[in-house]
């Protein structure tokens, strides 16, 4: 971008211009002690509250006092099926069929249901593929369904490090260092045609939470299939962030929460997917519970499990209702806002961001290619701050030493920016297209440059 590209006034005539500006309004954004609306740009973590959410939520306490049991039945949303209105929403963001998404329990609750089906180790085939450095609660989850088999993590739990880091080896556990904190493709590839017959599950991220990286679900899970192995998804940072298109892709299952870009309020209810070819499959083997079981039977109280059609039958328990009513008021936001014009707006706001970010002393981490990433930039700070010097990159620093990211976060704050970091030199920066605006991209570069001087 030019000089002129790049300044406040450019920032307001493209807010002043775009179509999507008007959704800002129906959201309650953080307020400092002034009581002046911050600059949120946090939601990879927590999106801020729809403005609709109170009444909903007072709504169904409202039903509940009035009605009690019956407001299973009579309530303005019935209890009964109270996850089915989300499912056209769901569906739309994932790119989906009737009857192989539903909103369910949190997401790692829900990735232990979807392992309890899918990882079934047996011959050779016993190990799960995940990224190095995934999400601790995933590696939680997945080391802790291998031992459920009686089987060794450390020898059956591969960890795809970049490729330059040792990637391309592949062992039971992550290898190498170097620069690159990004996984290509081709050494997914690379590691499942040599590897395959050893693997029964993959499990990726859509959108890696540390990097900001945004895979092609589609290419990740032919590469699995031709090896043999199932495909599943971490969707937490990727549904409401990019488009996605699950069965198209082939995928054989996915999990998400619906806190941070379906802002949908702290621990709201999770989702999942289930590819149709399995939905129909009643032997697939579970962990199965009152809710999954069919409808049409369901309150006639047998003893055997019949369950439901589709990934409702994956279900366990009825639906935190209080949890699950402030995603209508996010669903009904996206549906009318459209995830294609998002998404447009999402890479025009990143562009711009990483722009005003050139001349820092920093690295984008986040791939510079608009298609392989979301909304989320991840910044390595080069700069050190007194307490933080003479930390090698990426090691934490001794005790009683600040990391530089958490200072910068700190001093941000203190100017009215909301972002994260993720120690010892990751700070993590979300433009989401509902809520944010160029200002509030301008805004958040002219205070980090600031922050980053006053930290040499």
């Amino acid at each position: 971008m030019a000089g002129d590209d790049l300044t406040l006034a450019a920032a307001q005539a493209r807010d002043a211009a775009d179509p999507l500006a008007s959704f800002r309004r129906e959201f309650a954004l953080p307020r400092d002690a002034r009581g002046e609306p911050q600059v949120y740009l946090c939601g990879h973590s927590l999106g801020p509250m729809p403005n609709a959410t109170r009444e909903l939520v007072l709504e169904e306490l409202d039903d509940w006092a009035r009605l009690g049991v019956h407001g299973h039945e009579a309530a303005r949303r019935p209890w009964i099926g109270y996850p089915e209105p989300l499912e056209r929403g769901l569906q739309a963001l994932t790119g989906a069929r009737p009857g192989e998404v539903v909103a369910m329990s949190s997401l790692t609750v829900n990735l232990h249901l979807m392992l309890a089906s899918f990882y079934r180790p047996a011959g050779r085939r016993r190990k799960i593929l995940i990224e190095s450095g995934a999400f601790p609660s995933d590696r939680h989850a997945v080391a802790s369904q291998i031992a459920w088999h009686g089987l060794d993590p450390l020898a059956e739990l591969i960890e795809l490090a970049p490729s330059s880091n040792g990637g391309g080896s592949g062992g039971g556990g992550s290898s190498g260092s170097g620069d690159s904190d990004l996984i290509d493709l081709a050494a997914i590839e690379a590691l499942l045609e040599r590897r395959g017959e050893e693997i029964a599950v993959v499990l990726w991220p859509g959108v890696q939470y540390l990097t900001g990286q945004s895979f092609d679900i589609a290419a990740v899970t032919r590469a699995a299939h031709r090896a043999g192995a199932i495909a599943g998804f971490d969707l937490a940072h990727s549904i409401g962030n990019v488009p996605l298109a699950l069965h198209t892709a082939g995928a054989d299952f996915a999990v998400w929460c619906s806190y941070k870009y379906l802002n949908a309020g702290p621990g709201a209810i999770g989702g999942c997917f289930i590819h149709e070819r399995h939905g129909a499959d009643r032997g697939i083997p579970r962990l199965a519970g009152w809710w999954g079981h069919d409808p049409a039977t369901r309150f006639d109280m047998r003893p055997e499990f019949r369950p439901a059609p589709g990934a409702a039958g994956w279900q366990v328990s009825n639906p935190p209702i209080l949890s699950a009513a402030p995603l209508f008021a996010s669903l009904r936001l996206f549906e009318v806002a459209g995830i294609e014009r998002l998404r447009a707006k999402s890479e025009a706001l990143t562009a711009f961001l990483e722009a005003l970010l050139e001349p820092l002393p920093l690295e984008i981490v986040t791939p510079r290619d608009p298609a392989a990433r979301g909304s989320q930039l991840s910044l390595r700070l080069r700069a050190r701050a007194s307490s933080a010097r003479g930390v090698p990159h990426g090691e934490t620093p001794p005790h009683g030493k600040t990391p530089l990211a958490r200072v910068i976060v700190e001093r941000l704050a203190a100017e009215g920016i909301v972002c994260d970091s993720r120690e010892p030199d990751i700070l993590r920066v979300a433009p989401a297209p509902l809520y944010n605006g160029f200002v509030d991209v301008f805004r958040c570069a002219e205070r980090l440059a600031v922050a980053l001087r006053s930290a040499r």
